[in-house]
């Protein structure tokens, strides 16, 4: 089983390419937004558990942004 998945990374590189392209910005930008809200065990498992950036995205968008809200003071509700 391992030998035919290598053989078809190797004759395949660009699958591994797009993946990459796929999963740094995303695990980047969730790093970055679980660092910025001290979320230290959320920093620790986006670096260490590899989904191809499921839980990168679920990060962002449901606890990331939150926790910015919070600290930031929420909707205002003033309008510009």
């Amino acid at each position: 089983m391992m030998h035919s998945m290598e053989a078809f990374f190797e004759e395949n590189i660009w699958v591994l390419i797009v993946l990459s392209l796929w999963v740094l910005p995303w695990k980047g930008y969730a790093m970055w937004l679980a660092a910025r809200n001290s979320h230290k065990k959320w920093f620790i498992a986006l670096l260490v558990i590899n989904t191809l950036a499921v839980l990168d995205i679920i990060y962002i968008f449901l606890v990331g942004r939150k926790a910015a809200k919070k600290m930031s003071g929420g909707d205002t509700g003033m309008t510009a």
